[in-house]
């Protein structure tokens, strides 16, 4: 809560694949605990490549998590909650618009509410309801990666099938790690039209 306000706020991490947007969701956890500020984290159902009720990173760190609606997330989040000071969201780009009212009404309730996701498709596009997010919060953080093609700062998901950029047609959300997805740069970013 901030001191003079007595308010709450929303803190966005984000950035393409591999950048260390939940790494980073973390630390700011971790670092919440040692301040003596208790934590609840959430995740989407959709989400299970560290388990189902788990918030894990690439470099194997997790935080048993609360599995919600991404739909409707905010009955979920009170069900769980218990004067907790830090509320964290992790994979926001699978949840639809209801998770900027989630975030507004906890923030209003003078919660620190961090969330992090992948602000782009992978067609790059902006993938909803991160934009929105990014507008309303009061920190916004923008990780970068490495191009996996030429070294340079990567902004971009490059989904692989078979070893070759997806098809625009294919579809939005495809949960997988580093045997679907490569970090690329604006110039090494390929999406198949043909």
């Amino acid at each position: 809560m901030h001191a003079i306000t007595q308010s709450g706020w929303v803190e966005v991490v984000t950035g393409c694949m591999f950048s260390g947007k939940t790494e980073e969701l973390l630390r700011r956890l971790r670092r919440a605990e040692i301040a003596g500020q208790d934590v609840a984290a959430f995740t989407p159902a959709i989400d299970d490549r560290y388990g189902t009720a788990t918030i894990g990173s690439h470099a194997g760190r997790r935080i048993e998590a609360t599995v919600v609606d991404t739909e409707d997330p905010l009955p979920g989040m009170r069900d769980q909650l218990n004067g907790e000071d830090v509320v964290a969201v992790d994979e926001a780009n699978f949840f639809g618009p209801a998770l900027l009212d989630a975030c507004e009404t906890l923030a209003a309730e003078g919660r620190r509410v961090v969330v992090s996701g992948t602000d782009q498709t992978f067609r790059g596009e902006p993938f909803h309801p991160l934009p929105a997010l990014i507008a309303t919060a009061e920190y916004v953080e923008k990780l970068q990666a490495i191009c996996t093609q030429c070294g340079e700062p990567a902004t971009r998901n490059q989904r692989l099938v078979d070893g070759d950029p997806a098809h625009v047609d294919d579809p939005t959300v495809v949960v997988g790690a580093d045997e679907a997805y490569e970090a690329r740069c604006r110039s090494c970013h390929t999406v198949r039209r043909d």
